[in-house]
């Protein structure tokens, strides 16, 4: 199952490692809570948007370019578990053994 919170929790945490920033650092600028922000980098918590848009200004990174890429990996997952069709080909007629 594709998980929003999933997502979104490694869209925050590859930011943050790209910057070379712990933790701490980013739940001390965004004034959350370092266990908090942890659970939501591993998607075991849902942020607010309120929570969020703290998140993302502490890592500089505009809250839409956060959500275009969390779609963009949902966009990705979809494609991967979406069923593939089977091609149909022409119906044999049903003999009948009467």
């Amino acid at each position: 199952m594709i998980l929003l919170r999933r997502e979104l929790g490694d869209v925050l945490r590859e930011a943050r490692q790209v910057q070379g920033r712990t933790l701490r650092d980013v739940a001390s600028s965004a004034q959350v809570s370092l266990g908090y922000l942890s659970e939501i980098e591993r998607g075991e918590k849902e942020a607010s948007s309120e929570l969020l848009a703290s998140v993302c200004s502490a890592l500089g990174l505009p809250l839409s370019e956060t959500m275009l890429q969390v779609s963009e990996r949902i966009a990705v997952a979809e494609a991967v578990t979406a069923p593939v069709p089977l091609p149909v080909g022409p119906v044999a007629p049903v003999v009948s053994a009467a």
